[in-house]
C-alpha cells in the first residue's frame, strides 16, 4: 500500500499542529488520581515487597515459557525505584540487575529522538497518568528479554514530515528481543512508528494500549525468518494511516478485539488497516473497525483466519483466506463480544492509577499474602469461601485470594472483621474465573426459617472495609421465567462496607444486579468501580452507598419474558450523603428503543427522610434510554429527590427541560470523581 500522502495533506497537518497544544488524552482512558505518593525529586529505591501492579505478569505469546525464559515479568525480583529524571530514567532503565521502575514525572528526552536502551528483566510503569515521555522512547536490542512496559505516555516526537523517512524515532522499538509485554499505554504523535517489532522479536503481547496520531501505528517483521509470535488484544488504534498493525513473516499473529478507528472529516485517513504480509500467518478475532479504508488485507503468500469481526462504514478490501494455527494450543484467552469492543476500549485503554499507583519506600507497606484457589485441587483450597475463612480475623493487612479459572458455584462471604482482602481471578481475562450462584429474594432457606430476602440472595456480600475484586465474574443465574411463584430479585454482589473498590470486573444479573449499600443507615460506604461491566435490567444498580461506576460499560438486558423495560439505578440514599455517580461510561444493550429508564427515588421501607440521588455525566447513552429518564417508586416522586444528568452524549441523550435536569458548570465542578470518593483514593494493593 501507499506509504506516502499529498503534499497539501501534509501542509494542512503541519500548520495544524504548529500551535503547539498537545494533543489530549483521552477521557474515556485516563483516570486523575495518581499522584505517587513521597515521590522525591531523585530517584528513590524501595525496599518493600512489589505492590500486585509490580508483580503482575504477561498473558498471550509473552506469557509462553521459551528461549530460556518462562513468561514474562519483568522487574518483579529487583527494587521498585521511583525516577523523575531523564538521568535516572536512563541510570535504572539501562542496569545489569532487574529493577521495577516507576516513572513519575514528564521526562523530556534530549536530543529529541533518543531512545533509552532498555535491557533485560525490568519494569517501567507510569504512577497514575503522571508517567509521561516527551520526544523519544524506548530500544531493546538483540537478546533483550523479560521487559514490561506500562501505563505511560509517550508522545511528540513529531519532526514537522508526516511521512518521515529521516527521523526513526519511535516510542517503542525491538530489534531481536523476546519476552515483551507492551500494556495500558498511551502512544502518539511520533516522528516514525509508534511501536516496531523487527528483526525476529518474538514472544510479544500488546493489549490495552491506545495508538493514534501518527502515520506508522505498528510494524512487525523486517526479516526473511518467520519466526515472531506475537498477540495483539485490546488496543484502540485512531487516526493512523498504516501498519495498524503491518505484519511481515510472523510465524504466527493473534491479533483479537481490537478497536480500528478512522474519523470522518479529520486529515488523516487510513490506507489500510490489519495486514498479513509474507509468510504471516494471522488468526483475527472479534475485532470491530470503523470507517476504515482497505480493512483487512493479505499478501497471496499470507494467511488470515477472521473470526466474528465487524466493518462498520469500511471500504475496499477485506480478505481472508489460507491455514492459520489454534492460540489456544499456546496459551487461554477469552474473547470479549465485538459488540462490546469500542465502549470497552474507549473506557479501559491507556494509562490508570490502578495500574500506576503504588508505594515508595516511605510508605513501608507491608507485603501481601496470597492464598491460592483452584477448582483442581492444584490450589491451597479449592472454593472462594474456604479461602476467605482462611483469613485471620482482623488482619491488618492485604491478603490476595487468587482464584484460578473456573466456574464456582457458591456462595461467598467476607465478613466484617476480615478488612484488606482481594479477590482476584488469575485468568488472563474477567470472564475466565466466575463466582455464580441462583438464591433470589424468595428462594427459601435450607433450614426452612423463611426466604432470603433481596440483601440475603447475593452470591457475594462483601460487609469488610478495604476490600477489592478484580479480573473476574460475579453473577447470579437465577431462573425468573421458572420461579414466576417467588419474588424475583436475585443479587449477584452486595457490598455494605467503606472503600470497596472493584476493578475489571464483571457483575451480571437481572433484576437488583448490584446492590451497594452501607453498614448502617449513618455509616458512610464507598464503592469505586471502573474498567468493568454491570448487566441487568431493574434497579440493577441500587442502594444506599456512595457509589462511582466509572470508565464501565452498563448493559441493559432484556427481563426474562422477551419484554424490554427497565430502570437502570434506584438509590436510597440518606440525606447529605452522596449517593451513585455514573461518569465517563457506557449505557447500551440489546433491547428495544426508548424503554429503560435512568432511575427512580427507592425510599426503603417507606422512608421519607432518605433523599435518593444519581448523578450521569460524561456517558454515552443508547437509543434504549428514554428521554424521560427518571420515573417515580412507591408513590415518592423522582422531582423531591437529587436525579441530574451532565454532557451525556449518543442517541439516548437529551437537553435539559423540567423533565430532564442538567447540571450547570458550576454544580458539576462538584459532583466529580473525587467528590464522592473524598479522602479515598482507590489503589491497586
Amino acid at each position: 500500500m501507499s506509504e506516502t500522502r499529498s503534499k497539501a495533506r501534509h501542509r494542512r497537518r503541519k500548520t495544524a499542529l504548529a500551535v503547539g497544544l498537545p494533543l489530549a488524552l483521552s477521557a474515556a482512558g485516563v483516570i486523575g488520581y495518581g499522584a505517587l505518593p513521597g515521590a522525591q525529586t531523585r530517584a528513590s529505591a524501595a525496599t518493600t515487597a512489589a505492590p500486585a501492579w509490580a508483580t503482575a505478569t504477561a498473558d498471550g505469546f509473552a506469557s509462553v515459557n521459551a528461549l530460556g525464559q518462562n513468561g514474562t515479568y519483568g522487574g518483579r525480583d529487583g527494587q521498585i525505584v521511583t525516577v523523575k529524571t531523564l538521568a535516572d530514567l536512563e541510570k535504572y532503565a539501562t542496569a545489569s540487575e532487574p529493577y521495577v521502575i516507576v516513572v513519575a514525572a514528564t521526562i523530556t528526552m534530549d536530543p529529541v529522538g533518543k531512545e533509552i536502551k532498555v535491557q533485560s528483566n525490568k519494569t517501567i510503569v507510569g504512577s497514575g497518568t503522571s508517567g509521561q515521555i516527551v520526544g523519544g522512547g524506548f530500544f531493546l536490542g538483540s537478546g533483550v528479554h523479560n521487559v514490561i512496559i506500562r501505563n505511560l505516555t509517550i508522545r511528540d516526537a513529531y519532526q514537522g514530515v508526516w511521512n518521515d523517512k529521516e527521523h526513526d524515532f519511535d516510542a517503542i522499538q525491538m530489534d531481536g528481543a523476546h519476552h515483551v509485554w507492551i500494556d495500558h499505554n498511551d502512544l502518539r504523535h511520533m516522528a516514525d512508528g509508534l511501536i516496531d517489532v523487527r528483526k525476529d522479536s518474538t514472544y510479544v503481547t500488546v493489549s490495552w494500549n491506545k495508538l493514534s496520531q501518527d502515520n506508522k501505528a505498528f510494524g512487525i517483521g523486517w526479516t526473511e525468518n518467520v519466526v515472531t509470535d506475537i498477540t495483539i488484544h485490546h488496543n484502540w488504534i485512531r487516526e493512523t494511516e498504516q501498519r495498524n498493525p503491518s505484519t511481515d513473516n510472523a510465524a504466527h499473529a493473534h491479533l483479537y478485539n481490537n478497536f480500528l478507528e478512522d474519523v470522518a472529516g479529520t486529515d488523516i485517513n487510513s490506507s489500510y488497516g490489519n495486514y498479513s504480509r509474507g509468510a504471516t500467518r494471522m488468526v483475527l478475532e472479534n475485532s470491530y473497525f470503523q470507517g476504515f479504508k482497505n480493512p483487512v488485507i493479505k499478501d497471496s503468500t499470507a494467511s488470515i483466519v477472521q473470526k466474528g469481526n465487524t466493518f462498520v462504514g469500511t471500504s475496499g478490501r477485506n480478505e481472508s483466506g489460507g491455514t492459520a494455527f489454534d492460540p489456544k494450543t499456546y496459551y487461554a484467552y477469552t474473547l470479549d463480544k465485538t459488540a462490546d469492543v469500542p465502549a470497552l476500549l474507549k473506557s479501559g485503554v491507556g494509562p490508570r492509577s490502578s495500574i500506576g499507583t503504588t508505594a515508595t519506600a516511605s510508605t513501608k507497606a507491608a507485603a501481601a499474602t496470597t492464598l491460592t484457589v483452584a477448582k483442581d485441587g492444584s490450589g491451597q483450597y479449592s472454593t472462594v469461601q474456604a479461602a476467605v475463612n482462611a483469613v485471620p480475623a482482623g488482619n491488618p493487612s492485604r491478603v490476595v485470594i487468587s482464584v484460578k479459572p473456573g466456574t464456582y458455584r457458591e456462595l461467598v462471604k467476607v465478613p466484617s472483621n476480615k478488612p484488606h482482602v482481594t479477590i482476584q481471578g488469575s485468568g488472563g481475562s474477567r470472564n475466565d474465573t466466575v463466582i455464580v450462584y441462583n438464591n433470589a429474594s424468595g428462594t427459601p432457606k435450607p433450614d426452612g426459617s423463611g426466604t432470603y430476602g433481596t440483601g440475603g440472595s447475593a452470591t457475594v456480600a462483601v460487609e469488610a472495609d478495604d476490600f477489592q475484586a478484580r479480573n473476574l465474574t460475579i453473577s447470579n443465574d437465577f431462573d425468573e421465567a421458572s420461579h414466576q411463584d417467588i419474588a424475583n430479585q436475585a443479587v449477584a454482589l452486595r457490598t455494605a462496607a467503606d472503600k470497596v473498590f472493584l476493578d475489571g470486573v464483571i457483575v451480571s444479573g437481572d433484576q437488583d444486579t448490584l446492590l451497594v449499600d452501607t453498614a448502617a443507615k449513618e455509616k458512610l460506604g464507598r464503592v469505586y468501580m471502573t474498567n468493568s461491566y454491570v448487566i441487568g435490567n431493574v434497579d440493577f444498580i441500587f442502594g444506599r452507598a456512595t457509589a462511582v461506576i466509572d470508565k464501565s460499560v452498563i448493559t441493559l438486558k432484556k427481563r426474562w419474558n422477551g419484554t424490554s423495560a427497565g430502570y437502570v439505578t434506584a438509590p436510597s440514599t440518606a440525606a447529605g450523603r452522596k449517593g451513585i455517580l455514573i461518569a465517563n461510561s457506557t449505557v447500551n444493550g440489546d433491547v428495544s428503543s426508548a424503554s429503560f429508564y435512568l432511575g427512580r427515588p427507592w425510599h426503603a421501607g417507606g422512608d421519607a427522610s432518605l433523599d435518593p440521588q444519581t448523578t450521569v455525566r460524561n456517558t454515552s447513552l443508547s437509543a434504549a434510554i428514554k428521554s424521560t429518564p427518571w420515573t417515580d417508586m412507591s408513590g415518592f416522586s423522582w422531582k423531591d429527590d437529587r436525579f441530574a444528568e451532565y454532557k451525556n452524549t449518543g442517541a439516548g441523550s437529551g437537553a435539559a427541560s423540567s423533565n430532564r435536569p442538567q447540571l450547570t458548570d458550576a454544580q458539576a465542578a462538584g459532583q466529580e470523581v473525587a467528590d464522592w470518593l473524598g479522602d479515598w483514593t482507590p489503589s491497586s494493593s
